[in-house]
């Protein structure tokens, strides 16, 4: 469907442990993700976040189940499909990923070099406009251990975004930033899918204040999945595992609109 940029149907996950211990970190797991919008993936630590972007991306295999993108059954492809799946998705890690060894112009230019036979002065012009857009001029004959870390992010965004992605996947993105440098991030991201329009897909653990980019909100505890329309509607939950999430992360009222901006 037009409206659904990824969608998971009862998805099982299992990982063992070397002494053998099975833990299923996605049981029978089924959700949507609206095309367009921002959706935050919340939860504890070792309840699948990460995972589900792994899967979406074929890093990792379901163990049953299927995924699908734009309507596109994406569970078993491989090789050349699954190499132009990826070029669809932007993603934008814990660190940035960055090549220390690289300039930041470089780094932003990188996806372009490899994958499309753009003319070197087009890529220039292209890698130019993005770093202005996130204001970064004057920096690309830097390298990345001359950035502070929230320039590191942007400069790691830039990148994600030269391949003009349909969706981007945010891997715990303000790990390691402190909060003025974690808010403005913030800013950045929420300025930049307005801009663009892509589908916009945030695994982070720094609740509450993740939640005001969000449109829609999955949470993942134990397996199982909670799925909220908006941040709003958390709290009104009668359910104890998520009664107990708004307790200890959103506080007992929550409205997005007045998260700390």
């Amino acid at each position: 469907m037009k409206n659904i940029a990824i969608e998971f149907r009862d998805v099982v996950k299992t990982f063992t442990s070397e002494d053998g211990r099975k833990q299923t970190v996605l049981d029978k797991v089924s959700f949507s993700i609206p095309a367009g919008k921002t959706t935050v993936i919340a939860g504890g630590s070792g309840q699948g976040k990460s995972v589900t972007l792994k899967l979406v991306l074929g890093l990792m295999r379901v163990d049953a189940g299927r995924i699908f993108v734009d309507g596109r059954d994406i569970t078993d492809i491989s090789g050349a499909e699954l190499e132009s799946l990826r070029t669809r998705f932007g993603v934008l890690f814990q660190g940035a990923a960055l090549f220390d060894s690289m300039t930041v112009f470089d780094n932003v230019a990188l996806p372009l070099r490899e994958r499309t036979k753009i003319p070197e002065e087009d890529i220039r012009k292209k890698v130019m406009e993005t770093l202005r857009q996130l204001e970064l001029s004057g920096h690309e004959e830097k390298y990345p251990a001359q950035l502070s870390g929230g320039m590191q992010k942007r400069a790691g965004l830039a990148r994600a975004l030269q391949l003009d992605p349909e969706i981007m996947l945010f891997d715990e993105p303000t790990t390691g930033l402190d909060p003025i440098m974690t808010r403005d991030i913030y800013h950045l991201f929420s300025r930049t899918q307005a801009l663009v329009g892509y589908t916009s897909v945030i695994v982070s653990h720094d609740i509450p204040k993740v939640l005001n980019l969000a449109d829609h909100v999955i949470i993942l505890n134990h397996g199982a999945v909670d799925v909220f329309a908006s941040p709003e509607e958390i709290q009104w939950s009668t359910k104890e595992n998520i009664r107990e999430f708004v307790k200890t992360t959103m506080g007992q009222i929550y409205q997005s609109h007045l998260v700390e901006k």
